[in-house]
Protein backbone atom coordinates (compact mmCIF):
# COMPACT_ATOMS: atom_id res chain seq x y z
CA UNK A 1 0.00 0.00 0.00
CA UNK A 2 1.13 3.50 -0.92
CA UNK A 3 -0.26 6.03 1.57
CA UNK A 4 -0.40 9.84 1.75
CA UNK A 5 -1.06 11.57 5.10
CA UNK A 6 -2.18 15.21 4.85
CA UNK A 7 -1.12 17.68 7.56
CA UNK A 8 1.89 18.90 9.53
CA UNK A 9 1.14 18.64 13.25
CA UNK A 10 1.71 16.28 16.13
CA UNK A 11 -1.38 14.29 15.11
CA UNK A 12 0.01 13.69 11.63
CA UNK A 13 3.43 12.69 13.01
CA UNK A 14 1.69 10.15 15.27
CA UNK A 15 -0.36 8.80 12.35
CA UNK A 16 2.75 8.45 10.18
CA UNK A 17 4.56 6.75 13.07
CA UNK A 18 1.74 4.21 13.42
CA UNK A 19 1.33 3.63 9.68
CA UNK A 20 5.09 3.12 9.23
CA UNK A 21 4.81 -0.02 11.40
CA UNK A 22 2.19 -1.63 9.13
CA UNK A 23 3.26 -4.76 7.24
CA UNK A 24 0.87 -3.62 4.47
CA UNK A 25 2.83 -0.41 3.83
CA UNK A 26 5.25 -0.02 0.91
CA UNK A 27 5.55 3.79 0.70
CA UNK A 28 4.47 6.66 2.97
CA UNK A 29 4.30 10.36 2.21
CA UNK A 30 3.23 13.32 4.37
CA UNK A 31 2.12 16.67 2.91
CA UNK A 32 3.45 19.08 3.98
CA UNK A 33 4.82 17.24 7.05
CA UNK A 34 7.43 18.41 9.56
CA UNK A 35 10.94 17.33 10.73
CA UNK A 36 9.35 14.53 12.78
CA UNK A 37 7.32 13.04 9.94
CA UNK A 38 10.49 13.17 7.80
CA UNK A 39 11.95 10.46 10.06
CA UNK A 40 9.22 7.93 9.13
CA UNK A 41 7.82 9.25 5.81
CA UNK A 42 8.81 11.33 2.80
CA UNK A 43 7.62 14.92 3.17
CA UNK A 44 5.94 16.58 0.18
CA UNK A 45 5.81 20.37 -0.09
CA UNK A 46 2.08 20.71 -0.78
CA UNK A 47 -0.24 22.72 1.46
CA UNK A 48 -3.06 20.83 3.16
CA UNK A 49 -5.71 22.97 1.41
CA UNK A 50 -4.15 22.74 -2.07
CA UNK A 51 -6.53 19.94 -2.93
CA UNK A 52 -5.92 20.04 -6.70
CA UNK A 53 -2.17 19.58 -6.15
CA UNK A 54 -2.77 16.81 -3.60
CA UNK A 55 -4.99 14.95 -6.07
CA UNK A 56 -2.37 15.35 -8.83
CA UNK A 57 0.35 14.04 -6.53
CA UNK A 58 -1.76 11.08 -5.42
CA UNK A 59 -2.63 10.20 -9.02
CA UNK A 60 0.92 10.64 -10.33
CA UNK A 61 2.38 8.51 -7.52
CA UNK A 62 -0.25 5.73 -7.59
CA UNK A 63 -1.32 6.46 -4.01
CA UNK A 64 -3.70 3.77 -2.71
CA UNK A 65 -5.00 5.61 0.36
CA UNK A 66 -5.13 9.24 1.52
CA UNK A 67 -5.54 10.06 5.22
CA UNK A 68 -6.32 13.72 6.02
CA UNK A 69 -5.26 14.50 9.59
CA UNK A 70 -7.31 17.62 10.27
CA UNK A 71 -10.70 19.04 9.42
CA UNK A 72 -9.91 21.89 6.94
CA UNK A 73 -9.26 19.67 3.88
CA UNK A 74 -12.22 17.42 4.80
CA UNK A 75 -14.64 20.33 5.03
CA UNK A 76 -13.15 21.65 1.77
CA UNK A 77 -13.97 18.39 -0.02
CA UNK A 78 -10.72 16.44 -0.31
CA UNK A 79 -12.54 13.10 0.00
CA UNK A 80 -14.89 13.99 -2.85
CA UNK A 81 -11.98 15.16 -5.03
CA UNK A 82 -9.94 12.02 -4.37
CA UNK A 83 -13.02 9.88 -5.06
CA UNK A 84 -13.48 11.50 -8.48
CA UNK A 85 -9.85 10.59 -9.22
CA UNK A 86 -10.45 6.98 -8.14
CA UNK A 87 -8.33 7.26 -4.98
CA UNK A 88 -9.53 6.01 -1.59
CA UNK A 89 -9.61 8.67 1.13
CA UNK A 90 -10.36 7.76 4.73
CA UNK A 91 -12.60 10.64 5.69
CA UNK A 92 -16.12 11.96 5.20
CA UNK A 93 -17.44 13.77 2.15
CA UNK A 94 -17.76 17.54 2.41
CA UNK A 95 -21.49 17.08 3.03
CA UNK A 96 -20.86 14.63 5.90
CA UNK A 97 -18.03 16.79 7.27
CA UNK A 98 -20.68 19.38 8.18
CA UNK A 99 -20.87 17.46 11.47
CA UNK A 100 -17.78 19.49 12.36
CA UNK A 101 -18.10 22.40 9.95
CA UNK A 102 -21.43 23.51 11.43
CA UNK A 103 -22.42 23.24 15.09
CA UNK A 104 -26.07 23.86 14.20
CA UNK A 105 -26.07 21.04 11.62
CA UNK A 106 -24.86 18.61 14.30
CA UNK A 107 -27.61 19.80 16.64
CA UNK A 108 -30.21 19.27 13.91
CA UNK A 109 -28.92 15.71 13.40
CA UNK A 110 -29.19 15.12 17.15
CA UNK A 111 -32.77 16.38 17.22
CA UNK A 112 -33.74 14.26 14.21
CA UNK A 113 -32.17 11.09 15.63
CA UNK A 114 -33.12 11.57 19.30
CA UNK A 115 -29.49 11.80 20.40
CA UNK A 116 -28.97 13.12 23.97
CA UNK A 117 -27.38 16.58 23.85
CA UNK A 118 -27.66 20.03 25.44
CA UNK A 119 -30.71 22.23 24.76
CA UNK A 120 -29.76 24.81 22.14
CA UNK A 121 -30.68 27.75 19.91
CA UNK A 122 -28.94 29.22 16.83
CA UNK A 123 -28.60 32.98 16.26
CA UNK A 124 -27.55 35.12 13.29
CA UNK A 125 -28.27 38.37 15.14
CA UNK A 126 -26.11 39.49 18.07
CA UNK A 127 -28.88 41.48 19.78
CA UNK A 128 -31.19 38.46 19.72
CA UNK A 129 -28.39 36.27 21.07
CA UNK A 130 -27.74 38.69 23.94
CA UNK A 131 -31.44 38.84 24.77
CA UNK A 132 -31.60 35.04 24.88
CA UNK A 133 -28.61 34.87 27.25
CA UNK A 134 -30.23 37.42 29.58
CA UNK A 135 -33.43 35.36 29.64
CA UNK A 136 -31.65 32.04 30.25
CA UNK A 137 -28.93 33.20 32.66
CA UNK A 138 -25.51 31.67 33.35
CA UNK A 139 -23.61 29.41 33.24
CA UNK A 140 -24.24 29.08 29.52
CA UNK A 141 -22.20 28.02 26.49
CA UNK A 142 -21.56 30.19 23.41
CA UNK A 143 -20.21 28.43 20.29
CA UNK A 144 -19.16 29.81 16.94
CA UNK A 145 -21.17 27.86 14.36
CA UNK A 146 -18.23 27.38 11.97
CA UNK A 147 -14.67 26.01 12.13
CA UNK A 148 -12.56 27.82 14.73
CA UNK A 149 -9.52 25.57 15.35
CA UNK A 150 -10.70 24.64 18.83
CA UNK A 151 -11.07 28.26 19.92
CA UNK A 152 -14.74 28.87 19.15
CA UNK A 153 -16.31 27.78 22.44
CA UNK A 154 -16.80 29.92 25.55
CA UNK A 155 -18.23 28.33 28.69
CA UNK A 156 -19.52 31.53 30.27
CA UNK A 157 -19.81 31.64 34.05
CA UNK A 158 -21.69 34.97 33.88
CA UNK A 159 -24.07 36.80 31.56
CA UNK A 160 -21.38 39.43 30.97
CA UNK A 161 -18.88 36.78 29.86
CA UNK A 162 -21.45 35.32 27.44
CA UNK A 163 -22.21 38.77 26.03
CA UNK A 164 -18.48 39.41 25.54
CA UNK A 165 -18.20 36.16 23.58
CA UNK A 166 -21.19 37.10 21.40
CA UNK A 167 -19.63 40.50 20.70
CA UNK A 168 -16.22 38.99 19.89
CA UNK A 169 -17.59 36.27 17.60
CA UNK A 170 -20.45 38.10 15.85
CA UNK A 171 -19.52 41.80 15.88
CA UNK A 172 -15.72 41.90 16.12
CA UNK A 173 -15.26 38.86 13.81
CA UNK A 174 -12.50 37.54 16.09
CA UNK A 175 -12.86 34.16 14.36
CA UNK A 176 -13.57 35.51 10.88
CA UNK A 177 -16.71 34.13 9.26
CA UNK A 178 -16.77 31.14 11.67
CA UNK A 179 -18.49 33.28 14.30
CA UNK A 180 -21.03 35.05 12.07
CA UNK A 181 -23.64 32.70 13.55
CA UNK A 182 -23.55 31.24 17.04
CA UNK A 183 -25.11 28.32 18.83
CA UNK A 184 -26.02 29.01 22.47
CA UNK A 185 -26.71 26.00 24.65
CA UNK A 186 -27.22 24.89 28.22
CA UNK A 187 -24.10 24.16 30.24
CA UNK A 188 -23.89 20.43 30.88
CA UNK A 189 -22.38 19.28 34.18
CA UNK A 190 -20.08 16.28 34.41
CA UNK A 191 -16.76 14.95 33.16
CA UNK A 192 -15.77 15.58 29.54
CA UNK A 193 -14.41 12.67 27.49
CA UNK A 194 -13.30 12.27 23.86
CA UNK A 195 -14.66 9.06 22.30
CA UNK A 196 -13.47 8.04 18.83
CA UNK A 197 -15.21 5.70 16.41
CA UNK A 198 -14.13 4.29 13.05
CA UNK A 199 -17.07 4.33 10.64
CA UNK A 200 -17.79 2.79 7.24
CA UNK A 201 -21.09 4.51 6.50
CA UNK A 202 -23.20 1.87 8.24
CA UNK A 203 -21.15 0.32 11.03
CA UNK A 204 -18.95 1.87 13.72
CA UNK A 205 -16.36 0.39 16.05
CA UNK A 206 -14.75 2.10 19.06
CA UNK A 207 -11.38 3.67 18.22
CA UNK A 208 -10.38 4.44 21.78
CA UNK A 209 -11.09 7.22 24.25
CA UNK A 210 -9.02 9.95 25.85
CA UNK A 211 -9.37 13.03 28.01
CA UNK A 212 -8.08 16.33 26.63
CA UNK A 213 -7.00 19.47 28.52
CA UNK A 214 -8.21 22.54 26.63
CA UNK A 215 -7.38 25.46 28.89
CA UNK A 216 -3.88 26.87 28.81
CA UNK A 217 -3.11 26.88 32.54
CA UNK A 218 -2.77 24.39 35.39
CA UNK A 219 -6.05 23.68 37.13
CA UNK A 220 -7.98 24.37 33.91
CA UNK A 221 -7.65 28.15 33.99
CA UNK A 222 -7.11 30.66 31.21
CA UNK A 223 -8.29 30.69 27.58
CA UNK A 224 -9.07 27.61 25.51
CA UNK A 225 -6.34 26.19 23.28
CA UNK A 226 -6.12 23.49 20.64
CA UNK A 227 -5.21 21.12 23.50
CA UNK A 228 -2.40 21.16 26.07
CA UNK A 229 -2.28 17.42 26.75
CA UNK A 230 -4.25 14.20 26.89
CA UNK A 231 -4.26 10.75 28.43
CA UNK A 232 -5.78 7.36 27.67
CA UNK A 233 -7.65 5.38 28.81
CA UNK A 234 -9.78 7.76 30.92
CA UNK A 235 -11.06 5.89 34.01
CA UNK A 236 -14.33 7.85 33.96
CA UNK A 237 -15.46 6.15 30.74
CA UNK A 238 -16.34 2.64 31.89
CA UNK A 239 -16.99 -0.12 29.33
CA UNK A 240 -20.70 0.21 30.12
CA UNK A 241 -20.71 3.97 29.45
CA UNK A 242 -18.75 3.46 26.22
CA UNK A 243 -21.27 0.86 25.01
CA UNK A 244 -24.11 3.25 25.94
CA UNK A 245 -22.51 6.09 23.96
CA UNK A 246 -21.94 3.87 20.92
CA UNK A 247 -25.57 2.67 21.00
CA UNK A 248 -27.34 5.97 21.80
CA UNK A 249 -25.06 8.53 20.14
CA UNK A 250 -22.67 7.13 17.50
CA UNK A 251 -24.90 4.52 15.83
CA UNK A 252 -27.99 6.78 15.57
CA UNK A 253 -25.79 9.47 14.02
CA UNK A 254 -24.62 7.06 11.31
CA UNK A 255 -28.22 6.01 10.65
CA UNK A 256 -29.41 9.63 10.35
CA UNK A 257 -26.49 10.62 8.09
CA UNK A 258 -27.26 7.64 5.82
CA UNK A 259 -30.96 8.58 5.83
CA UNK A 260 -30.01 12.07 4.65
CA UNK A 261 -28.00 10.58 1.77
CA UNK A 262 -24.63 11.61 3.24
CA UNK A 263 -23.24 8.42 4.85
CA UNK A 264 -20.36 9.05 7.23
CA UNK A 265 -17.07 7.24 6.59
CA UNK A 266 -13.85 7.86 8.49
CA UNK A 267 -13.06 8.89 12.06
CA UNK A 268 -15.91 10.31 14.12
CA UNK A 269 -14.84 12.08 17.31
CA UNK A 270 -17.58 12.57 19.87
CA UNK A 271 -16.98 15.09 22.61
CA UNK A 272 -19.06 13.64 25.44
CA UNK A 273 -20.19 14.97 28.80
CA UNK A 274 -20.75 12.18 31.32
CA UNK A 275 -23.79 13.60 33.10
CA UNK A 276 -25.94 12.14 35.87
CA UNK A 277 -28.40 11.08 33.13
CA UNK A 278 -25.66 9.33 31.13
CA UNK A 279 -23.40 10.41 28.23
CA UNK A 280 -24.55 13.46 26.24
CA UNK A 281 -23.02 14.80 23.03
CA UNK A 282 -21.24 18.15 23.30
CA UNK A 283 -19.98 18.26 19.71
CA UNK A 284 -18.65 16.17 16.84
CA UNK A 285 -15.35 16.39 15.04
CA UNK A 286 -14.74 14.41 11.86
CA UNK A 287 -11.13 13.35 12.44
CA UNK A 288 -8.70 12.39 15.19
CA UNK A 289 -8.18 14.94 17.94
CA UNK A 290 -4.81 16.52 18.58
CA UNK A 291 -3.32 15.61 21.10
CA UNK A 292 -5.72 12.68 21.66
CA UNK A 293 -4.47 10.95 18.51
CA UNK A 294 -0.95 10.77 19.92
CA UNK A 295 -1.97 8.76 23.00
CA UNK A 296 -4.34 6.53 21.01
CA UNK A 297 -1.64 5.60 18.50
CA UNK A 298 0.71 4.66 21.35
CA UNK A 299 -1.93 2.28 22.76
CA UNK A 300 -3.20 0.79 19.49
CA UNK A 301 -2.01 -2.79 19.06
CA UNK A 302 -3.84 -3.54 15.79
CA UNK A 303 -2.61 -2.48 12.35
CA UNK A 304 -3.91 1.06 11.77
CA UNK A 305 -3.65 0.74 8.00
CA UNK A 306 -5.75 -2.43 7.94
CA UNK A 307 -8.44 -0.72 10.02
CA UNK A 308 -8.55 2.36 7.76
CA UNK A 309 -8.89 0.17 4.68
CA UNK A 310 -11.77 -1.75 6.28
CA UNK A 311 -13.55 1.55 6.90
CA UNK A 312 -13.08 2.65 3.28
CA UNK A 313 -14.26 -0.73 1.98
CA UNK A 314 -17.38 -0.94 4.18
CA UNK A 315 -16.06 -3.97 6.06
CA UNK A 316 -16.22 -2.95 9.73
CA UNK A 317 -19.17 -5.19 10.64
CA UNK A 318 -16.86 -8.08 11.56
CA UNK A 319 -13.83 -5.97 12.50
CA UNK A 320 -12.43 -5.18 15.94
CA UNK A 321 -9.34 -3.49 17.33
CA UNK A 322 -6.89 -4.64 19.98
CA UNK A 323 -5.33 -2.29 22.50
CA UNK A 324 -2.23 -2.46 24.67
CA UNK A 325 -2.80 -2.64 28.41
CA UNK A 326 -0.43 0.30 28.89
CA UNK A 327 -1.61 3.79 29.77
CA UNK A 328 -0.44 6.72 27.64
CA UNK A 329 -0.06 10.44 28.26
CA UNK A 330 0.82 13.43 26.08
CA UNK A 331 2.20 16.71 27.40
CA UNK A 332 2.16 19.54 24.85
CA UNK A 333 5.11 21.91 24.85
CA UNK A 334 3.92 25.26 23.49
CA UNK A 335 5.71 28.48 22.58
CA UNK A 336 5.56 31.42 24.98
CA UNK A 337 2.58 33.61 24.05
CA UNK A 338 0.30 30.75 22.98
CA UNK A 339 -2.70 30.70 22.51
CA UNK A 340 -2.23 34.36 21.59
CA UNK A 341 0.73 35.28 19.38
CA UNK A 342 3.45 32.70 20.02
CA UNK A 343 7.15 33.54 20.03
CA UNK A 344 8.67 32.00 16.90
CA UNK A 345 12.17 31.12 15.70
CA UNK A 346 13.62 29.91 19.02
CA UNK A 347 15.99 26.92 19.11
CA UNK A 348 15.11 23.65 20.86
CA UNK A 349 17.90 21.48 22.31
CA UNK A 350 18.42 18.08 23.96
CA UNK A 351 15.53 16.43 22.12
CA UNK A 352 17.42 13.18 21.51
CA UNK A 353 18.26 12.88 25.21
CA UNK A 354 14.61 13.48 26.12
CA UNK A 355 13.42 10.86 23.64
CA UNK A 356 15.83 8.36 25.23
CA UNK A 357 13.90 8.41 28.53
CA UNK A 358 12.35 4.90 28.82
CA UNK A 359 8.78 4.77 27.55
CA UNK A 360 8.95 8.18 25.85
CA UNK A 361 8.01 9.05 22.26
CA UNK A 362 8.16 12.65 21.02
CA UNK A 363 6.00 13.87 18.15
CA UNK A 364 6.75 17.12 16.32
CA UNK A 365 4.07 19.75 15.67
CA UNK A 366 5.27 23.34 15.10
CA UNK A 367 8.93 22.71 14.25
CA UNK A 368 11.31 23.26 11.37
CA UNK A 369 15.04 22.84 10.74
CA UNK A 370 17.06 26.04 10.31
CA UNK A 371 20.75 25.51 9.64
CA UNK A 372 20.54 22.06 11.16
CA UNK A 373 18.96 23.37 14.37
CA UNK A 374 15.45 22.39 15.45
CA UNK A 375 13.43 25.60 15.64
CA UNK A 376 9.95 26.42 16.92
CA UNK A 377 7.53 27.74 14.29
CA UNK A 378 4.05 27.41 15.82
CA UNK A 379 1.97 27.62 18.95
CA UNK A 380 1.93 23.96 19.96
CA UNK A 381 5.44 22.82 19.13
CA UNK A 382 6.09 19.33 20.57
CA UNK A 383 3.98 16.46 21.91
CA UNK A 384 6.02 14.75 24.62
CA UNK A 385 4.34 11.36 25.08
CA UNK A 386 4.98 8.34 27.26
CA UNK A 387 3.49 4.95 28.03
CA UNK A 388 3.67 3.07 31.32
CA UNK A 389 2.19 0.17 33.25
CA UNK A 390 -0.25 2.70 34.68
CA UNK A 391 -1.02 6.38 34.23
CA UNK A 392 1.20 7.47 37.13
CA UNK A 393 4.23 5.76 35.57
CA UNK A 394 3.44 7.23 32.14
CA UNK A 395 3.13 10.73 33.57
CA UNK A 396 6.37 10.45 35.51
CA UNK A 397 8.23 9.45 32.32
CA UNK A 398 6.65 12.22 30.23
CA UNK A 399 7.56 14.99 32.66
CA UNK A 400 11.06 13.54 33.10
CA UNK A 401 11.50 13.95 29.35
CA UNK A 402 10.03 17.47 29.39
CA UNK A 403 12.61 18.46 32.00
CA UNK A 404 15.48 17.25 29.79
CA UNK A 405 14.46 19.42 26.83
CA UNK A 406 16.40 22.69 26.59
CA UNK A 407 13.90 25.27 25.40
CA UNK A 408 13.61 28.38 27.61
CA UNK A 409 10.85 29.82 25.40
CA UNK A 410 8.59 26.80 25.78
CA UNK A 411 6.03 26.03 28.47
CA UNK A 412 3.60 23.26 29.38
CA UNK A 413 0.91 22.41 31.86
CA UNK A 414 2.27 20.48 34.82
CA UNK A 415 -1.02 18.80 35.73
CA UNK A 416 -1.95 16.67 32.72
CA UNK A 417 -4.20 13.78 33.85
CA UNK A 418 -4.96 15.55 37.15
CA UNK A 419 -8.55 14.30 37.16
CA UNK A 420 -7.34 10.70 37.20
CA UNK A 421 -4.22 11.31 39.31
CA UNK A 422 -4.85 14.08 41.83
CA UNK A 423 -2.91 15.76 43.30
CA UNK A 424 -1.09 17.29 40.33
CA UNK A 425 2.74 17.32 40.19
CA UNK A 426 4.54 20.60 40.91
Amino acid sequence: MRVLVVGSGGREHALCWALAASPLLTKLWCAPGNPGTAEVAENVAIGLLDIAALVRFARDNAVDLVLPGGEPPLVAGITDAMGLAGIACCGPSAAAARLEGSKSFTKEVCDAAGIPTALWERFDDAAAARAFVRRRGAPIVVKADGLAAGKGVVVAASIAEAEDAIAAFMEDASLGTAGASVVIEECLIGEEISLFALCDGTHAIPLGAAQDHKRVGDGDVGPNTGGMGAYSPPPALTPELEADAMARIIQPTLAEMARQGTPFRGILYAGLMLTAEGPKLIEYNVRFGDPECQVLMLRLKSDLLGALLAACDGELAAFDLRWRDAAAICVVLAARGYPGTPVSGTVIGNLAAAAAVPGVTIFHAGTTLVGGQLTATGGRVLSVCATGVDLAAARQAAYAAVDVIDWPDGFCRRDIAWRALAPAPH
